[in-house]
C-alpha cells in the first residue's frame, strides 16, 4: 500500500460518520473534475525500428506508467536481443504486449 494510502486511512479511521460523508462527497466532487483517461495513441512501428527506438517510442505512448514496474522487463528483453541476437521484431512484439498490460493493470488500479 502507498504511502499516501496508508496516511488517508490513518486519516479516515479518525473521523467520525458525519466527516467521513463530507470527505467522501468531497472526493467524489474531485474525482468528477478529473478527465477520464484516453486510451494510448501508440504510433505504428517504422519500418526497420531498433529495439531501442521502440522502448522511446512505447514511452511516448503510455506517459503515465511508472516505470519501475517496467524496468526489468524492458532490460530482460533489450539484454535477449542484444547479448543472445534475438530478432529485433521479436523483442518489440514483447515489449508492445509488455506496456499494453502494464497499461490494463494501470487502468486497474
Amino acid at each position: 500500500m502507498s504511502r499516501d494510502n496508508e496516511r488517508l486511512l490513518r486519516l479516515l479511521e479518525r473521523l467520525g460518520p458525519e466527516a467521513r460523508r463530507s470527505l467522501f462527497d468531497f472526493a467524489e466532487f474531485l474525482a468528477s473534475r478529473v478527465p477520464a483517461r484516453s486510451a494510448p495513441q501508440v504510433a505504428p512501428r517504422a519500418p526497420g525500428e531498433t529495439v531501442i527506438q521502440a522502448i522511446r517510442r512505447l514511452n511516448r505512448a503510455y506517459p503515465a506508467l511508472k516505470r519501475h514496474r517496467l524496468m526489468p522487463q524492458v532490460e530482460r528483453l533489450l539484454a535477449q536481443h542484444m547479448m543472445d541476437n534475438r530478432p529485433a521484431a521479436e523483442v518489440i512484439d514483447e515489449l508492445e504486449a509488455c506496456f499494453a498490460a502494464e497499461y490494463r493493470v494501470a487502468e486497474g488500479d
